[in-house]
């Protein structure tokens, strides 16, 4: 994991209503020293952007920010040996270094009536958890299954809330294996659940299946994305 700190005056304009916001990122081709892109600004700058030829087309990726400080961003990156576009920036960053923020978006919204929070995820929810524990208000309770690779990955988190993390190293596990099988062998709270579940995409189904089947939660009380999927690029994804 990388953490790479982007600054500009424009950043301050970002509003994050949920505390899992996230940014979409444009990260200069080789040979240029900034994105070159249409108009952000325009409604139409989606269409616009995939009818740009790929060999001139920025690769665009979703990263949730982790933290924001006015003008400045955190935002983490899991670095892959096989390193995409986003990987590849964020290993070889130097200050300086220009990438463009557009944003923002959210889907941490727990019910009212919400009495204890479940979080399950790997690496690529990492940022994201970690942000909503630290944002928890007082007193709330959340249980968190976060799969990692090994105690290297494993992060401290600093909040108000009634935390209890588990950290399950994957090993040599196919990928989602162990972090499923703690929620279903784990001993959860009585009580009126809230469940954010986002990672790889295989994991993330079940788990959801699981937790409506399984423990009755309501459908309604799930929020789930699938971050990644094995086997597919996140151009091949969207």
């Amino acid at each position: 994991m990388a953490r790479v700190s982007l600054t500009g005056a424009q950043l301050r304009r970002i509003t994050a209503t949920c505390p899992d916001a996230y940014v979409k990122l444009f990260f200069p081709l080789p040979g240029q020293d900034r994105p070159r892109l249409p108009d952000l600004g325009s409604e139409s700058w989606y269409r616009t952007y995939l009818a740009m030829p790929e060999e001139t087309r920025p690769p665009m990726r979703t990263y949730t920010i982790r933290a924001h400080r006015g003008t400045e961003v955190d935002i983490d990156f899991v670095l892959h040996d096989d390193g995409g576009p986003a990987g590849t920036w964020a290993a070889a960053a130097q200050p300086g270094d220009q990438v463009t923020v557009l944003g923002t978006g959210g889907l941490h919204l727990p019910p009212p009536d919400t009495e204890w929070q479940l979080l399950i995820g790997d690496e690529s929810a990492l940022p994201a958890i970690g942000a909503i524990l630290e944002q928890l208000p007082p007193g709330a309770i959340a249980h968190a299954f976060i799969e990692v690779d090994g105690p290297a990955e494993e992060q401290r988190f600093t909040t108000l809330g009634n935390i209890d993390v588990r950290w399950v190293h994957r090993g040599s596990a196919p990928h989602g294996e162990s972090v499923l099988n703690a929620v279903r062998f784990a001993r959860l709270p009585e009580g009126t659940p809230y469940s954010w579940i986002s990672g790889e995409a295989g994991m993330v189904k079940f788990a959801r299946r699981h937790l409506v089947r399984e423990r009755g939660f309501a459908k309604s009380a799930i929020t789930f994305t699938g971050y990644w999927r094995r086997g597919a690029t996140q151009d091949q994804l969207a």
